[in-house]
C-alpha cells in the first residue's frame, strides 16, 4: 500500500465496485479478520496511477504479500505469469471454490499463482468462511 492520498470519493467507489470484500480473497469488510484497504494493483513504484481505474479493495494481507509485484510463479509450472488483475480479468475465469467453499481454487496458472502468492488459503480466512458458509453468507455473490 503506497502512502498517496486517495480522496474519499474514490475510496467510495472503490469500496462500492468491490461490494465491500477483498478483490482478490473475497474477505467481507463486515466479517474480515484484517482490515480492508486499497491496493495499487499497478504499484506506484512501477508507473501506477492513483485512479479508479487502478484501485482494488484488498485485504491487508493479501496487500501485504502483493506488495509491488504484478507477477509470480505458477505452481505447476514455475513459469512467471501475471498475477490477478481486478479490472482487466474476471475472478470467475481464474478461480473458483472447493465443494464446501472454505478454499479457493486457481483455475488457470494465473489463479494458482495468486493464490500461492497472497496466501488466499490460510488458517484464519479458511477458519471464517467456514462459519460463514454455516451463517448463508458464503461464498459471497
Amino acid at each position: 500500500m503506497s502512502s498517496e492520498y486517495i480522496p474519499v470519493a474514490l475510496k467510495q467507489l472503490v469500496f462500492n465496485r468491490a461490494k465491500g470484500m477483498c478483490e482478490y480473497c473475497r474477505s467481507q469488510a463486515k466479517f474480515a479478520i484484517d482490515p480492508l484497504v486499497f491496493d495499487h494493483i499497478q504499484p506506484i513504484s512501477r508507473g501506477g496511477k492513483t485512479i479508479a481505474e487502478n484501485l482494488a479493495l484488498a485485504c491487508q494481507t493479501c496487500n501485504n504479500y502483493k506488495y509491488t509485484k504484478t507477477e509470480a510463479p505458477d505452481p505447476v509450472s514455475s513459469q512467471s505469469v501475471p498475477l490477478f488483475h481486478p479490472r482487466q480479468m474476471v475472478w470467475q475465469e481464474h478461480f473458483t471454490w472447493n465443494e464446501d467453499a472454505t478454499q479457493m481454487i486457481g483455475i488457470t496458472p494465473t489463479g494458482r499463482a495468486t493464490i500461492a502468492l497472497f496466501q488466499t488459503n490460510r488458517e484464519g480466512v479458511v477458519n471464517i468462511r467456514r462459519v460463514l458458509v454455516i451463517m448463508g453468507d458464503h461464498p459471497p455473490d
